[in-house]
């Protein structure tokens, strides 16, 4: 827009003011973050806006913030660590920043309500790709493509944090535009196999390396389950499964993937987050068909669902011998978690993680996390994308999003002496509403200290209660033979929209039906409700996707 004379001389002016400002580089804290680094001027040359990275004019901005109902936190809208990014934001890049809270167990119906009222704040943040690609076909989000572009020489920390890796995952091949880039996930173990250590000792039995060793173990928990259990022998559950067999057999399961299945097809029948489709499954849930009717597996883990205790409270009470669950579980929640209970069986009492589960080419394979995790976006009624990509360059500044991530020092966390950080948790102004502030680092999820060796070992120093080695030996056997499936381009594929829990439940039901079936008939189960799962929706995407894949990559 064409300036009058007037006030091109009045952007002279402070142009020149600003250019005397000495730059404070000091340390960040709550009332003064670090400096994000200066950029050149990009606006064009009649249009002197922004100099050095900051708006001449002051510029406003909204961003979403989860709501997590925390009893005892602060208002995530309004706390010490949105002052800390309120301040430096308008003291780098001369933006006032506002935070709309949203609830995040609600966040997809909330989001979508905003969205359709044209309510929604400028920078959206989901898990929900679907979401943004329904408003996106509407016109309701806007191409982040040219915005990266035109601004690139200002984004120098997002595009450090990021790489093209993230910022360009969701972007389609055949139009070019990007409605949302993929913040980083920076822990990407997912999935352990833990084993009670003290029955191991007690039964004098090696830590498991193969299946057939796991398989022997389960057979001596149950045999001896008076040793272990003594009056409780009845209560002994050898191997637990949760109703969600996809994840919590995952790595047994995955063992049965042939090591040569191409990336080709691990894409075309990738979308179940299970892995039901992938090769080989079937022949791994065979396997649990077995255990189960010889009586090594929980008996009702199909009726229990999510949100249930009552496989963690038996996993608590000392009655299950193994499992597979998130990577660190067993180690979470102190006193009142997994651990902690058993501590209180005896001081031996734990669960260690093991990597019993090698392929038909002798490789520990497991599936690690994809790098990507919530999705960043901006509405089509955000006026301010500039400023709005500005704040996710500040947030991705490794300076403000460290402090971010462990606060104030002998507050939030503590130096250790190899020079580990250990946290504190912290009560009242400064405590925080989720782990490292990952509502408030949207562009990063997980402890990053910008030293990996440094990073875990202050991960392992993050649970209460917990020796060390514990967590340790459970990251290195989560991270070892892991893999991500390659990432494809392939564009929106149409046939997946709505289906996502319409096929989990119909996935969910075929792995227990095939499971609770006599062996006799575990063909036949496991063959008519793969066919309903494909009738009803599958096999449409993997048609899709089949032909997207070739379109593009063949």
């Amino acid at each position: 827009m064409k300036k009058t004379l007037t006030i091109l001389l009045i952007c002279i002016m402070m142009l020149t003011m600003l250019t005397a400002c000495v730059t404070d580089t000091s340390k960040p804290s709550a009332q003064e973050p670090t400096k994000a680094a200066e950029a050149p001027t990009t606006a064009p040359a009649d249009d002197a806006e922004i100099v050095n990275g900051k708006f001449v004019k002051t510029r406003k901005i909204t961003v979403e913030i989860y709501d997590r109902g925390n009893d005892g936190g602060s208002k995530p809208e309004d706390n010490f660590y949105t002052d800390f990014i309120k301040e430096g934001m308008l003291r780098d890049h001369n933006v006032e920043v506002t935070f709309v809270p949203v609830p995040r167990w609600t966040e997809t119906d909330v989001l979508n309500n905003l969205l359709a009222a044209g309510d929604a704040p400028d920078i959206c943040v989901t898990y929900s790709y679907p979401t943004i690609q329904s408003y996106a076909n509407m016109g309701g989000v806007h191409d982040l493509s040219p915005l990266l572009e035109e601004n690139k020489a200002m984004l120098t920390n997002l595009w450090d944090l990021l790489g093209d890796t993230n910022i360009y995952y969701d972007q389609d091949p055949a139009t070019g535009k990007l409605w949302a880039i993929e913040a980083i996930r920076a822990q990407i173990p997912r999935i352990n196999t833990f084993v009670r250590e003290d029955w191991l000792k007690k039964l004098n039995i090696s830590e498991p390396k193969t299946l057939e060793e796991f398989e022997s173990m389960l057979y001596k928990f149950k045999e001896n389950a008076a040793v272990l259990l003594g009056a409780d022998a009845d209560k002994i559950v050898p191997f637990s499964v949760s109703f969600d067999v996809g994840w919590t057999a995952n790595n047994l399961l995955l063992s049965f993937v042939p090591d040569a299945t191409s990336d080709k097809d691990f894409y075309i029948y990738g979308f179940d987050d299970r892995q039901l489709l992938w090769p080989g499954v079937k022949e791994g849930v065979r396997k649990l068909n077995e255990w189960y009717n010889a009586g090594l597996m929980w008996d009702d883990f199909a009726l229990y669902k999510e949100g249930d205790t009552t496989e963690g409270n038996m996993m608590k009470a000392g009655y299950v011998g193994s499992m597979l669950q998130n990577w660190d579980n067993p180690y979470r929640d102190a006193d009142e978690g997994i651990h902690g209970n058993l501590q209180r069986l005896g001081p031996d009492c734990a669960y260690i993680a093991i990597d019993p589960f090698p392929n038909d080419a002798g490789k520990y394979r497991k599936l690690t996390y994809d790098t990507t995790d919530r999705k960043v976006f901006f509405p089509s009624t955000n006026k301010e994308p500039v400023a709005s990509l500005l704040y996710l360059d500040w947030i991705s500044t490794l300076e403000n999003r460290r402090f971010l991530q462990i606060g104030e020092e002998g507050v939030t966390h503590q130096v250790m002496p190899d020079g580990a950080i250990k946290t504190i948790a912290a009560t009242g102004e400064k405590i925080m509403n989720s782990t490292n502030n990952l509502d408030y680092t949207i562009t990063i999820n997980g402890l990053d200290l910008g030293d990996r060796d440094l990073t875990t070992r202050s991960i392992a120093l993050g649970y209460a209660g917990v020796d060390a080695r514990f967590i340790q030996k459970a990251f290195d056997m989560a991270m070892n033979g892991g893999f991500t499936p390659k990432h494809f381009n392939c564009g929106e594929i149409q046939a997946e929209a709505g289906m996502g829990q319409v096929l989990k439940e119909k996935r969910d039901i075929l792995y227990a039906q095939a499971i609770v079936c006599s062996p006799s008939d575990f063909d036949s189960v496991w063959d008519n409700y793969f066919q309903d799962y494909l009738n009803s929706g599958g096999q449409a995407i993997i048609d899709e996707r089949r032909a997207a894949y070739e379109k593009y990559y063949e």
